[in-house]
């Protein structure tokens, strides 16, 4: 069972709880980072740190930690879980309030860290690649919240998971409102064409995974051709390989896209060179 880190104090599983008048429950009024160990290293925390008070900045929430400090706060709760490697989740919210929209009722902000195991799914599902639909529900748009805002606010996403499930796919597309590609449920997207691996580009309505920025700067190591581009479905239907990016997923093909197999329909050999090259990079800590 694991220890979670809340306001200062580790609690058993079952004892850490928050307020119902939490407006991170109420309202979605937070911020959150997901972030990977290896070997008991934590994963590239400093770029995850910069973006989670980035996030909280652009949110006009004060963190009550500076970020050295939190930075203990997540090593310390990897070790104190006797985790060598680990998924971290570190969530900010507004904290507690009252029934009102009015972040002023909300004094401080309630930071929690957990550290614990997580499996998107199984072994051969990253063998035989993933089986992939396009969802209904796009994207938020750029023009309300920055996508570059990793918020507690994910029903849109959500959504696209149960219209993945409800198809009997592994996991769905999400477009953006004006139709071109802009990520997976938790995940970005590479299409790869012959040498060249191309990517929506970071201004579009993505969030910017550090583990897409770790993919691009080992692609371009081994000599592959890297181009952040607007990408279609058509793109990607016709493209040699299709893979996803993710702090939980890490790296995983696509066999099958709408019914439409990708490349050969399995896990194509760049997809494979490229999980290999993250994977000793994230083993010699990044």
């Amino acid at each position: 069972m694991p220890k979670i880190w809340l306001d200062g104090r580790y609690y058993e599983k079952e004892e850490a709880k928050l307020s119902v008048f939490d407006h991170g429950l109420l309202y979605g009024d937070g911020v959150f980072e997901g972030i990977r160990a290896y070997d008991g290293r934590v994963f590239r925390l400093g770029l995850h740190l910069d973006r989670l008070y980035a996030s909280a900045h652009a949110l006009l929430l004060d963190i009550p930690l500076a970020p050295e400090a939190m930075a203990d706060v997540v090593e310390d709760c990897v070790r104190v879980n006797g985790l060598a490697d680990a998924y971290i989740r570190l969530v900010v919210t507004r904290g507690y309030g009252d029934l009102g929209l009015d972040p002023r009722k909300c004094k401080r902000a309630t930071v929690i860290c957990i550290a614990d195991s997580i499996a998107l799914w199984p072994a051969e599902v990253y063998a035989r690649g993933l089986t992939m639909i396009t969802a209904p529900t796009s994207v938020n748009q750029p023009s309300g919240l920055a996508p570059q805002i990793k918020s507690l606010n994910y029903l849109a996403h959500i959504m696209a998971k149960f219209e993945a499930i409800n198809a009997g796919a592994d996991e769905a597309l999400m477009l953006e409102p004006t139709g071109e590609v802009a990520e997976g449920v938790g995940e970005n997207v590479f299409c790869v064409k012959g040498q060249a691996l191309r990517t929506p580009p970071g201004y579009a309505g993505i969030l910017r995974g550090v583990t897409r920025d770790a993919v691009m700067e080992v692609a371009r190591e081994a000599g592959y051709e890297v181009r952040e581009e607007t990408l279609t479905r058509y793109d990607l239907y016709t493209a040699d390989e299709v893979f996803l990016t993710g702090t939980a997923a890490e790296v995983v093909g696509v066999a099958r896209l709408d019914g439409r197999k990708i490349g050969c329909g399995q896990v194509g050999p760049v997809t494979k060179d490229i999980m290999a090259r993250f994977g000793e990079l994230a083993r010699r800590g990044g």
